[in-house]
């Protein structure tokens, strides 16, 4: 048993992290302690509890507790579930809920509904996009977080690691993993079982090959390195970067969802139609579904990876969300302010507003601020 599983703490009494939500008095906290029959959804990043948060509430309320990867299950798994001849209050932990389409999301719903099953779903990826409507109007939607270093730290103390340096180095390496820090204590542990130090960590790390996790570090890694590949307009790099996650079974959403970002981000106004072709490419997608879509995804990639760049509708927003944090709420010049009543007009609103003004209409405090950075052909 991986030493991950091995540890995994079975009551809150021993949980480390997600003080906000099982913290005495928080939400899923009363679920828990209060034996609650209640389905919900816990989204977060990898290694912050989700798996053993739904255990803890299963042996809480005395469930029986069926635990299902979205990625393998379909429809004849959840029917076996609900068949199932038990006393037990049926609890489905449903990993990787964002993965089950629409179709098989419809079909929990009338057991959701009626209390056969008590769901509990796990996802990476924001429920507003995967998960449907319906669904999520049946469940509690509860946010988790990165663990902190401290919280690793502690994690690691529980697995055995009494060297607060050793740990710490994990801990930041981790970045808030709590599975990532466990996968690299037990590795370095058996490779070194009598010399567990920061240069055996360093080791081990350097000549580790992991394979690629969807949920792990190499997720960000290589989405990161196929951002910077169309960024710098080399497409046999984003086309291999491509290729990589899909074969190491990256949902495809998540890759054409984060094209939709690149076309407005970097390529922005130097052609404001890749936003269209980045659209379309999402939506084929979800219309198609792989293996074929990998094409679509691919037709979408040397797209934009060979169009033109320009950040400065990237740079202008940041700026102007800058200027508002920094600033406040400044007054709204009274030229351009609504006037509804004659006491508004009286006071000045609306007044000598002309309908193409070259005066700013900034806050007078920053009327000369630039967030928009014109091009040499628009100066």
């Amino acid at each position: 048993m991986p030493l991950a599983d091995s540890i995994r703490p079975m009551s809150l009494d021993s949980f480390i992290g997600q003080k906000h939500l099982v913290g005495e008095g928080k939400p899923l906290y009363m679920c828990i302690t209060q034996q609650l029959p209640q389905s919900f959804i816990l989204w977060g990043p990898p290694g912050v509890g989700k798996t053993t948060l739904a255990r803890i509430y299963s042996n809480a309320i005395d469930g029986k507790l069926y635990e299902v990867s979205a990625v393998r299950a379909g429809k004849k798994d959840i029917e076996a579930i609900i068949k199932d001849n038990t006393e037990q209050q049926k609890i489905l932990f449903l990993d990787e809920i964002h993965r089950f389409n629409k179709a098989q999301q419809d079909y929990l719903l009338p057991f959701v509904e009626d209390g056969t099953l008590i769901l509990i779903g796990a996802t990476t990826e924001n429920p507003s996009f995967e998960i449907i409507s319906a669904l999520q109007s049946r469940c509690i939607i509860y946010t988790l977080t990165s663990l902190t270093e401290e919280e690793i730290q502690a994690i690691l103390t529980q697995a055995g690691l009494v060297d607060t340096a050793v740990s710490h180095y994990i801990a930041q390496y981790a970045n808030g993993d709590a599975r990532k820090a466990l996968g690299i204590y037990e590795r370095v542990s058996e490779m070194y079982p009598d010399e567990i130090s920061i240069d055996t960590i360093k080791h081990v790390l350097k000549d580790t090959n992991l394979r690629y996790d969807r949920a792990g570090e190499e997720h960000y890694d290589v989405i990161s390195a196929f951002i910077k590949s169309m960024r710098a307009s080399q497409v046999d790099a984003a086309l291999y970067y491509l290729a990589r996650m899909l074969e190491g079974g990256e949902d495809p959403k998540f890759i054409a969802r984060r094209m939709i970002i690149f076309a407005s981000e970097d390529i922005g106004m130097a052609l404001p139609t890749a936003l269209v072709i980045a659209n379309e490419v999402f939506r084929a997608v979800e219309v198609v579904g792989l293996p074929e879509a990998s094409i679509n995804l691919a037709h979408g990639v040397v797209y934009l990876a060979q169009a033109p760049k320009d950040r400065r509708v990237y740079d202008g927003i940041k700026m102007a969300q800058r200027e508002v944090k920094q600033s406040g709420n400044l007054a709204v010049p009274l030229n351009i302010r609504n006037a509804p009543t004659d006491l508004m007009k009286d006071l000045g609103y609306g007044k000598e507003y002309e309908l193409y003004d070259i005066k700013s209409y900034l806050p007078e405090k920053i009327e000369h601020r630039v967030f928009w950075k014109k091009s040499k052909k628009e100066k």
